[in-house]
């Protein structure tokens, strides 16, 4: 904020910086997810089970319950989209030793292959895209991405304290 702003007008400038940016990624979001079925016509992946491969990818062996809590779902919801997974092939649901009323939940050869192209697709789509764009924004974005990295961190981090759970990976 420069100095000549005054507290409420730098606010209201943060604010509406924060709804930019809000726009900007929902935007990039349908446009890539629109993409993504123009180039494969057959693929009707929910965004919703894309997200669950993404995590899963990222935490093999999350349970249902941890699984919903990442996502900001209901276990219930989880627990309905895991069913349809498991059907199509996708996602590989396992007893727990121990405690069969637990499970851990991996991708499997299938779910790990829809994944990848899912996201080479997405890395195609955008890559393409940016070559298009004048050096100095393709420098730009190349530059913000530290600093959305960041901010995502943090709001993970954020969500992670609110919950009164540790980052996956970490121990208490």
């Amino acid at each position: 904020m420069r100095a000549a702003d005054s507290a409420p007008e730098g606010a209201a400038r943060r604010g509406s910086e924060a709804w930019s940016l809000t726009g900007v990624i929902n935007r990039l979001r349908r446009v890539l997810r629109s993409s993504v079925r123009q180039e494969f016509p057959w693929e009707s992946l929910p965004m919703a089970q894309v997200e669950v491969l993404q995590r899963l990818a990222e935490e093999p062996g999350i349970g249902v319950s941890g699984l919903a809590s990442r996502q900001r779902l209901a276990v219930n919801t989880v627990s309905n989209l895991v069913q349809q997974m498991v059907l199509s092939g996708l996602v590989e649901r396992l007893t727990r030793p121990g405690d069969r009323r637990s499970v851990s939940l991996t991708l499997t050869g299938r779910g790990a292959e829809v994944l990848t192209a899912w996201q080479a697709a997405n890395d195609r789509r955008l890559g393409q895209a940016l070559q298009r764009l004048p050096e100095s924004s393709q420098q730009a974005i190349e530059n913000a991405l530290p600093a959305l990295a960041a901010l995502a961190a943090l709001l993970e981090s954020d969500d992670q304290a609110q919950d009164g759970r540790e980052a996956p990976g970490t121990a208490p």
